[in-house]
């Protein structure tokens, strides 16, 4: 099926402010989930650590889960199959075999509450700038493989906040009508650089980009950017919220994808050179 021939799709990309407190933050994030529902949302995406924003990066471990059981896969479950959505958690702490490491693992729900997606994260941020110092490979195991999910409207690419460095994992999607990016960028960091990779990864992609943010200050100081936003195939933002809690939303639109890569079929213009 072609992507003019796929049925529209209204995607929504919340942005929290997560604390220490895993009641409160999913509180949070269900208030924002019915408001988005309500406004027609299908496919709704929660930011990376919307469970918990802990004072210490090691604060993960305690609120790990164990695949398939836990609060925070309850919730998600219960939210998809409430408000008849596909649901992304951007990340969840699951439990691996590596002591005090845990997977930053995206899981997905479709609307009927079952799990339809699963990805570990791949490329673990490290970065120091004076007082920022952050190395997510103390506390978690990288995943290996790229995942997507797949929905009436297309194929949905998963990836997580750093992973937007890496064009690369983008690739190897294949043809996606939509890309999620949950993510929990620095102040610093998205300041710089999180709008023009989105744009980019639209762009090369010639696909829709939905990014669900975390924003405002942080238990143990961390502060983080905001500014979730949707971005359409020409790599136009056609939604964006700057710094307070809530969501943006926009139609992943296939007649627009088809226009795009009519005019400009880049794609199939890709080389077949191994350029590594």
């Amino acid at each position: 099926m072609t992507a003019a021939a796929n049925p529209a799709m209204r995607a929504a990309a919340i942005q929290m402010n997560s604390g220490a407190d895993v009641d409160a933050n999913l509180r949070q994030a269900d208030a924002l989930l019915a408001q988005a529902a309500a406004a027609g949302a299908t496919l709704a995406v929660l930011p990376e650590n919307f469970g918990l924003m802990g004072a210490h990066a090691r604060d993960k471990l305690a609120a790990q889960e164990r695949d398939g059981a836990g609060v925070q896969q309850e919730f998600l479950a219960n939210a998809a199959r409430r408000h008849r959505i596909h649901l992304i958690g951007g990340s969840v702490p699951l439990a691996s075999a590596v002591a005090d490491r845990v997977w930053q693992a995206l899981v997905a729900y479709g609307p009927d509450g079952r799990r339809s997606a699963r990805y570990d994260k791949i490329h673990l941020f490290r970065f120091s700038d004076g007082d920022e110092d952050y190395d997510e490979a103390r506390t978690i195991v990288p995943g290996d493989s790229p995942a997507w999910l797949e929905t009436s409207a297309g194929r949905v690419g998963l990836s997580i906040c750093y992973d937007l460095r890496f064009p690369e994992l983008y690739r190897s999607f294949g043809d996606v009508v939509l890309i999620v990016v949950p993510a929990a960028f620095t102040f610093r960091t998205g300041e710089a650089h999180w709008e023009t990779l989105l744009r980019a990864r639209a762009i090369e992609n010639q696909c829709y980009v939905a990014a669900a943010a975390q924003t405002g200050s942080h238990p143990g100081g961390r502060r983080t950017w905001g500014h979730s936003m949707i971005v359409d195939p020409w790599g136009v933002v056609v939604a964006s919220r700057a710094e307070e809690p809530g969501f943006v939303l926009a139609d992943i639109d296939p007649l627009r994808i088809a226009d795009v890569r009519r005019r400009l079929p880049a794609l199939e213009h890709r080389s077949t050179i191994d350029v590594r």
